[in-house]
């Protein structure tokens, strides 16, 4: 494969919201918001899951790089995003957009397996608590954490190279905010068949080999549950993975409806609005769910403040 074509295309052009042009000013302050919360929410819980003696343990290590993941995902799609609100110039580099297209697949590969890493270590937690410390030892959470990073180097790479080596003979508009896959599949002037098949397959097998794992965990759970007789021991134990469900929820919800769904099943504005979903606010609510549904962050949240407001 070659980057013959990148002397035919120098730059592309992101549409982005432009065909709402009385609402940029208030989509910029939005999604400024949106971005603002997000960055200061998971710097709080990286700092809290850092500091605090009682939250190091293997769930709060993984939200650790989930928080990190976040941080990460959004700030590939969200500063660009806003540069163009308010901008007339809406254009990105040939380059700048294989960069961004390379790292959304990476840390999207990545939250994929570190979310399965997450459900594993709810179902020994939940369904083997006497060996919990055994397994879920800090050498196997290393391990998880960084076979769940290094999975997107492989997606993002032949992913971003093989679409980038076909022919841009124009036009160079891309309908959407960021460069992703589909938008700039159909700027392509040459076959893409191979690469359609190949993109589908490897959607499946990224996103649907951690959900099948995740799934698989969660009937152990939900099954271990029911067999707890007092209905107070069944929510306190269902409580400890309620956050992560519901950040898997949100995830794989707003995935399968971008990524597994008929050609022509929505129009460009409403993949935009679905892009949205997991692109800046579902990174903005999994600090504010794990926060707000956890005693433990809560309390040594308040723990880090009245200490502060001691030392002044």
């Amino acid at each position: 494969m070659t980057w013959a074509n990148q002397t035919m295309v120098t730059e592309f052009i992101l549409l982005g919201f432009s065909n709402l042009p009385q609402l940029q000013r208030l989509l910029f302050v939005v999604f400024l918001a949106a971005y603002v919360i997000t960055l200061m929410g998971n710097i709080l819980i990286i700092l809290i899951t850092t500091v605090e003696p009682a939250l190091q343990s293997p769930m709060y290590f993984f939200l650790q790089n989930l928080s990190c993941l976040e941080i990460c995902f959004t700030s590939v799609i969200v500063p660009k995003m806003l540069a163009n609100l308010l901008s007339a110039n809406q254009t990105i580099f040939f380059h700048g957009c294989i960069l961004q297209m390379y790292f959304f697949f990476f840390f999207g590969s990545t939250e994929c397996f570190l979310l399965a890493a997450m459900a594993y270590d709810r179902y020994v937690a939940i369904c083997n608590p006497l060996r919990y410390t055994v397994v879920m030892n800090r050498r196997i959470c290393v391990q998880l954490a960084v076979t769940s990073w290094v999975s997107g180097i492989p997606v993002g790479t032949v992913q971003t190279t093989w679409l980038f080596s076909f022919p841009f003979c124009g036009p160079t508009e891309i309908n959407h905010f960021f460069c992703d896959s589909p938008p700039v599949l159909k700027l392509v002037c040459g076959d893409t068949y191979l690469f359609e098949m190949y993109a589908v397959t490897g959607t499946i097998v990224i996103v649907l080999f951690p959900f099948i794992l995740i799934l698989v965990s969660y009937i152990c759970i939900i099954s271990t549950i029911l067999r707890i007789p007092s209905a107070e021991g069944r929510f306190k134990t269902f409580s400890t993975c309620s956050s992560h469900l519901m950040v898997v929820t949100l995830f794989y919800s707003t995935a399968g409806l971008t990524y597994f769904r008929p050609k022509s099943g929505y129009s460009p504005d409403t993949k935009k609005l679905i892009s949205l979903s997991y692109t800046v606010f579902t990174p903005m609510l999994n600090p504010i769910i794990y926060s707000l549904r956890n005693k433990e962050v809560k309390g040594a949240l308040r723990k880090i403040i009245l200490d502060q407001r001691n030392v002044f």
